[in-house]
């Protein structure tokens, strides 16, 4: 493992060489190296290195090192998922959208990766979701776990760009943040542009448990092969 500056942003690296890569980025609120353990817990072909950019915003929460990759109204998140709103924002675009999207952008063109998986969790998908309708470079695969929709209205043209690209989608059905109808939303609406979406659903919350990483290792093997 070697931590390098991508792009601006600080960057986990694990694996050497010039091989396939996977990138994943964390969930907001996560520490910047939340999802690193992933590298020895996925199945993927050998040479694959594995990247896990940490987001640019510190939250400066009092003994943590939670990161974001834009900042998000909790007081209004959490009132919105008590009231039963919790889908209220898949138009909205969120004001730090853009300017993490150019720095996920330039730390790519940097790594210059021969095949490349995309994703992340739970904003970190949001982000790599963005990233790939919005960033013509070949992506071998696309890895969504726990995602939301946001941007609908500037998202909605831009699915059949990627036709046929192979995504991954997961999502829990108790999830008590992000609602499980959405993510479902989201992967229809990629599998009706012509992806080839593979689904995990998985009795539980917001999370990463044990069938997602079966499922996201068998992707990988086949994607990255």
């Amino acid at each position: 493992m070697r931590r390098a500056r991508l792009g601006g942003l600080d960057t986990v690296i694990v694996g050497e060489g010039d091989g396939p890569a996977v990138v994943l980025l964390h969930g907001f609120g996560a520490p910047g190296e939340d999802l690193v353990p992933l590298a020895r817990m996925l199945d993927a072909p050998p040479g694959t290195r594995f990247v896990f950019p940490v987001g640019p915003i510190e939250l400066g929460l009092p003994f943590s090192e939670a990161r974001a990759w834009w900042m998000i109204d909790i007081s209004r998140f959490e009132r919105d998922v008590a009231e039963g709103r919790g889908a209220t924002w898949t138009r909205e675009v969120p004001p730090g959208l853009a300017p993490a999207r150019e720095a996920l952008i330039r730390l790519l063109d940097e790594l210059a990766a021969p095949r490349l998986v995309l994703g992340g969790f739970s904003q970190g998908a949001m982000l790599a979701c963005d990233v790939a309708l919005r960033d013509p470079r070949p992506l071998a695969g696309l890895a969504l776990m726990s995602p939301t929709i946001v941007a609908e209205d500037e998202w909605a043209s831009r699915f059949a760009s990627r036709r046929g690209l192979p995504a991954f989608v997961s999502h829990g059905v108790d999830d008590p943040l992000l609602p499980y109808a959405v993510a479902r939303r989201l992967a229809d609406l990629w599998k009706a542009a012509g992806a080839e979406v593979d689904f995990v659903r998985f009795r539980g919350g917001h999370d990463i448990p044990s069938a997602v990483l079966d499922g996201l290792g068998a992707f990988l093997m086949r994607t990255l092969a």
